[in-house]
């Protein structure tokens, strides 16, 4: 089987923050838990339905992010 792990919050935090063109400090309270150690998805049914992701993870998040700037400026996104 196939599984696909996903990106670490860390990991995450970090690309967000690279995509949304944020310039400050990221502070992390390693005190604190952060959610599930390790998360993995088996993909092994929907891609034998034909599944497949159309755009990749780091293009989804920018895509989200200019769609949020562009409905703030509209003044249709809720805060």
């Amino acid at each position: 089987r196939r599984r696909h792990s996903f990106p670490t919050r860390r990991s995450s935090d970090l690309l967000v923050a690279e995509l949304a063109g944020f310039k400050g400090e990221i502070a992390w309270d390693s005190s604190k838990p952060d959610g599930t150690p390790r998360k993995v998805l088996d993909v092994t049914k929907v891609k034998s339905l034909g599944w497949a992701p159309a755009i990749s993870l780091r293009e989804g998040i920018a895509s989200t992010i200019e769609w949020y700037i562009d409905a703030t400026a509209k003044g249709v996104s809720r805060r």
